[in-house]
């Protein structure tokens, strides 16, 4: 039995949204007329935390590598740090003060990684647990930290600031050392400037004691740690940029801010051994070469059996312009130039050893740039590139929309991916993925889990998403149908964006049937069928739709307040893009004004259709009167009906894409017929211009001022953005204010009041709050289907909600959902003989119709979200018999009905940042999270919710952020995230040899302890410094004592070894001494046998 609420009955006289008929029936909520429908969600069922973040770190700003772990990471300008293992083991974490990532240093094989930041705090991770935290911090009061450096199995860090002072922190406790070299000592005393900030930090490979120190003014020192002064200063004219040693430590090599490269004898100071400028034109007379850019790094890697590499970014000329960013690795003679898409943030050199004195043996390059990650194979001709496993390729071209499905049919993935297979580039190199660290964590979500990302340049991608992972399937091209203009010049003048006349706005999928429905930017829509043949394509099937309708007057109904039209230019609100000028309306009709023409020009050649997705219609509108068509707001498809439906803030549109007809073209106000509340009459189009869609990607960050944020957006673009929304401030409604479809459903229900039965209809939502059905007419299936015509009526139903329509669906008496009738997928390419089987068993459309038996008065249920309410409809009676009022001071950005825990609730996103979820029918509140801080338009166009607990959007122009809603999810995750750090042994040091360890020409090594320990250098001032304790938490002391960091913890491992090795011996050893008894006492027993026994006798 339902609860009398007397708040819903409050609710029900004071809201303004519903009208008469409404408000009386919940002022008499029906009450015992109420089945009532268990429901078994509870607010227990609810948490809400995120889970992984897939995606190209945004705005990288450091990267480091683990050569015995075999793990990447990444720092970003946003203070996030993204770690990569094999494939499928990746991690995002982030620092709380957002300050960018300067430098990343790895405490190799002791899963710990030391990261800098630009506020001049140090943190050290720990990488040993599956959501690494972070133990100690250090934040320098009084200088800027400008460089650090970690020697292999050490544990003093070297860190270099802008004064030119180097610090020294005991990476175990995180304190400072009270040894510091300080700039005055270390430069000549006659010099009379100062040599400007440590720009490098390394020792020499064969002598720990001696460090060398790159200052950015040129100068270079050797410095004595044991002595404390300088043994050698290298001067150069040129600013520094970086600093290599050879592995043997007898040369090093610097980078220059003119282009060139030094190449200096530690024992010669007095001038460079080598001078080499990579990239100058070399003049005739021995002149110095033309200057160059800078070059920004370089490496100096040795091999064993051949000449060295020495690997560098930057130094082109200066009169190359245009040209990319590059990489140049110089071998022996050959120098090879690596052009990249995008400017490089940082590269690596990966090596077989972590020995900085040992043979490097380079055999790849890892490089970030600004916008993707390259790994070049060193080892093979040509240094081709490997091909990059992680789902790095999201931003590939800018991401417009996406949507989320889980819990797909089990087929599709399959089906995807063997279509998506042939798209594979070629010449990539042979080799395996060689960053291969980690562990992937066990898999308990066993559900398909599909993603759609629509972009920028046309293109949508498919995505596996299953268990947390994330790998790209299938890539479809939507522009390839349409003429490409060459240059700007001849682009036709119908144009209604600027840039990205492609662009996806929304995207309509049906799992079960395959059919992919996309609405562009360009006010077109496209069909496609998916086919595992590939087929050509003689004539494109295309359709245009004159959809233009205008309203002359409004009157607003009582206690109604309907919203002015948004501005386009100006105002607080924030707009997701810059209104974009418009052709003029020159030519094309003969009055002069462009009419009848649709923005993209459809290609008339033969169009060959590779297996996938193939397209079965194009729908243009078309500019009427000089008035270009307004864009898309709202699509859906149905293969049970085979129709199409579309609308936008003029109208809607339904075409039978069987029969290739347009069925329905209605202004919105045409659909009320009598029945319009604002009593509203068409009149002659406006001659103003629309802003328009160009740059839907451009959307710069934070767009949202915090104060503007109960207000509703601009744009009425349904998914894709903002919506808008009714502000109770409002008091009148602008005369040029149009009501766009935001909401378009297909379903089997109850049309009318007096129904007895359910049938074919849609259910049209608009941004004024008003519910429509249309009722829909199907011909019997088969070959009439093709025939007979499909008749579309409105029913003079109309429901009333506050705030735009975002989302219907429908349940049935039990308050299951009741999904969209669908025809099943299958290859409609295969030729005509195969196909007469089929027809003689031609497959029902799958539709979930309530049973026969269930009572006819109160048969179903329809669910409304709204930007400000929710409402269950009671059908056939139309009875409102719950209601939830969402939010008022705020607006829903997304609503679904989504399945979770064997049963259903409503999922909202609001704009003031909280997260919600429902009961159904009851719509009982269940989660409230206040989740995200503010919200732009790029989250608001992209967050959507799932079945079983999921959702996501676009954190960033590059990644997407998955997070969980479910409890269950949230207490599996642990389980499900991969493992960064495996317990690998460390490689040998390499051998020193005889003569070496003779003569002393081996590694010199140093005992830090005595140099930098406390009883020796005394303590660190504590104005210097200060020391912050980590949020680890007990996870992460485990994790230290378990040997984080060390040379200390590494022998206590080793004593631990030693110790069960011992016990292991004593083992083996009482085991061989009780065997070697009982093998005496057999043996004494077989002599005593045969001991009176002849020979000849045995």
């Amino acid at each position: 039995m339902r609860k009398f609420n007397i708040r819903k009955v409050l609710d029900g006289l004071t809201a303004s949204s519903s009208s008469a008929s409404q408000q009386q029936q919940q002022q008499h909520p029906p009450g015992n007329r109420e089945p009532e429908i268990q429901e078994t969600l509870q607010s227990e069922h609810f948490q809400l935390c995120k889970t992984v973040r897939h995606g190209f770190p945004y705005q990288p700003s450091a990267l480091a590598f683990d050569p015995v772990q075999k793990i990447l990471a990444v720092g970003t300008q946003t203070g996030a740090l993204r770690l990569f293992g094999r494939p499928g083991v990746e991690c995002y974490c982030q620092h709380d003060n957002g300050a960018a990532v300067i430098q990343l240093q790895f405490l190799i094989n002791e899963g710990a990684l030391v990261s800098a930041l630009a506020d001049d705090t140090l943190h050290l991770w720990n990488l040993r647990q599956k959501r690494p935290a972070i133990l100690h911090s250090l934040k320098f009061c009084r200088e800027r930290v400008t460089f650090c450096h970690l020697p292999f199995q050490s544990k003093w860090l070297y860190v270099g600031t802008e004064r030119g002072n180097i610090h020294i922190v005991n990476v175990e406790s995180f304190t400072l050392s009270g040894y510091v070299i300080m700039w005055n000592k270390a430069i000549e005393l006659s010099s009379k400037s100062h040599p400007g900030p440590v720009v490098h930090i390394s020792d020499n490979p064969m002598d720990e004691g001696k460090l060398l120190i790159g200052f950015e003014s040129g100068t270079v020192v050797l410095w004595d740690l044991k002595s404390k002064k300088a043994d050698y200063r290298y001067t150069y004219d040129e600013a520094i940029h970086s600093v290599a040693w050879h592995h043997e430590g007898k040369q090093f090599i610097c980078s220059h801010s003119d282009g060139t490269l030094t190449i200096w004898n530690v024992r010669s100071p007095a001038k460079p051994v080598q001078t080499i400028t990579p990239h100058g034109k070399q003049l005739k007379d021995g002149k110095k070469p033309e200057p160059c850019k800078p070059i920004l790094k370089v490496e100096f890697k040795t091999t064993r059996s051949g000449e060295p590499f020495i690997i560098l970014s930057g130094g082109l000329s200066y009169d190359t312009v245009g040209r990319r960013p590059c990489l140049t690795v110089m071998h022996g003679k050959s120098t090879a130039v690596l052009e990249m898409d995008y400017s490089i943030v940082d590269f690596l050199t990966l090596c077989e050893t972590p020995y900085p004195n040992d043979f490097q043996e380079p055999y790849a390059v890892v490089v970030l740039l600004e916008k993707d990650l390259v790994l070049i194979d060193l080892a093979q001709n040509g240094y081709p590139i490997f091909e990059n496993p992680y789902p790095l390729s999201i931003h590939e071209s800018p991401v417009t929309c996406c949507e989320y499905f889980a819990d797909c049919p089990v087929d599709l993935i399959p089906a995807l991916y063997s279509v998506g297979a042939r798209q594979k580039r070629q010449g990539y190199s042979k080799k395996e993925w060689p960053i291969n660290g980690g562990n992937w964590g066990l898999g308990a979500q066993s559900y398909p889990e599909i993603i759609i990302t629509g972009h920028a340049d046309g293109s949508v991608k498919f995505w596996d998403a299953s268990a947390i992972t994330l790998q790209v399937l299938y890539k479809l091209k939507t522009s390839k149908v349409f003429e490409k203009s060459r240059n700007k010049d001849d682009r036709p003048n119908t144009d209604i964006v600027d840039e990205d006349p492609y662009a996806i706005q929304i995207i309509s999928w049906c799992p079960e049937s395959r059919m992919l429905c996309i609405a562009g930017v360009s006010a077109h829509v496209i069909i496609y069928r998916f086919s595992k043949q590939e087929v050509i394509t003689e004539v494109i099937p295309m359709l245009e739709v004159r959809l233009l309708y205008e309203i002359n007057d409004v009157e607003t109904p009582e206690g109604e307040q309907p919203p002015p039209l948004p501005t386009p230019v100006g105002g607080s609100n924030p707009q997701p893009i810059p209104p974009q000028s418009h052709p003029s309306t020159s030519s094309s009709s003969s009055d002069g004004l462009r009419d009848n023409v649709p923005c993209l020009k459809v290609k008339n050649s033969p169009l060959k259709q590779s297996p996938g997705y193939q397209t079965e219609l194009i729908i243009q509108l078309v500019w009427v009167g000089g008035e270009p068509p307004q864009q898309i707001t709202s699509l859906a498809v149905n293969s049970s009906y085979g129709l199409v439906v579309f609308g936008n803030c003029n109208g809607i549109a339904m075409v039978d894409y069987l029969q290739k007809a347009v069925l329905l073209n209605l202004g919105t106000i045409e659909l009320y017929g009598s029945n319009d509340p604002y009593r509203r009459e068409p009149r002659s189009p406006r001659k103003s211009r629309q802003p328009s869609g160009a740059g839907l990607c451009d959307i710069s960050e934070g767009t949202v001022v915090p104060e503007d944020r109960c207000k509703s957006p601009t744009s009425d673009v349904k998914d894709n953005s903002f919506s808008r929304s009714r502000s109770s401030s409002v008091t009148s409604i602008d005369k040029e204010s149009r009501e766009a479809i935001s909401a378009l459903h297909f379903c089997e229900t109850f049309t009318r009041k007096t129904d007895s039965s359910p049938s074919p209809c849609l259910w049209v939502g608009t941004t004024l709050g008003t519910v429509l059905v249309i009722a829909l007419n199907l011909p019997p299936g088969g070959e009439q289907r093709l025939l007979q015509p499909v008749i579309v009526s409105p029913s003079g139903t109309i429901l009333r909600l506050k705030g735009a329509i975002l989302r219907m669906a429908f349940l049935d008496t039990t308050g299951c959902l009741i999904p969209p009738a669908y025809e099943p997928w299958r290859e409609h390419n295969v030729p005509e003989e195969k196909d007469e089987k089929e027809k003689l068993k031609k497959r029902r459309p799958v539709s979930v119709s309530p049973s026969s038996s269930q009572e006819i008065s109160e048969n179903q249920y329809a669910v409304i979200c709204s930007e400000k309410q929710a409402k269950v409809i009671s059908l056939p009676t139309q009875n409102c018999a719950y209601k939830q009022n969402i939010t008022e001071t705020s607006f829903v950005l997304r609503g679904d009905i989504v399945a979770l825990s064997n049963s259903i609730c409503l999922a909202c996103f609001c704009a003031n940042g909280h997260i919600m979820t429902f009961s159904l029918p009851s719509l009982r509140p269940l989660l409230d999270v206040y989740y995200l801080p503010l919200t732009n338009m790029r989250i608001a166009r992209t967050f959507c919710f799932t079945n079983n607990g999921q959702a996501l959007y676009l954190v960033s122009p590059t990644e997407i952020q998955r997070l969980t809603y479910s409890q269950e999810t949230c207490e599996n995750l642990q389980e499900m995230l991969g493992e960064l750090f495996t317990p690998v042994e460390t490689p040998e040091a390499p051998n020193r040899g005889f003569f070496k360890g003779l003569f002393g020409g081996g590694a010199q090594s140093l005992d830090r302890e005595e140099l930098f320990g406390e009883s020796s250098s005394g303590k660190a001032s504590r104005s210097l410094a200060q020391h912050i304790p980590g949020p680890g938490g007990i996870e992460g002391v485990k994790g230290a004592a378990s040997g984080v960091v060390g040379e200390l913890a590494r022998a206590r491992l080793a004593l631990d070894e030693r110790g069960q090795k011992l016990g292991d011996l004593e083992e083996r050893t009482a085991a061989m001494l009780s065997s070697a008894e009982s093998f005496s006492k057999h043996a004494h027993e077989i002599m005593l046998k045969y001991k009176d026994k002849k020979w000849y006798q045995f």
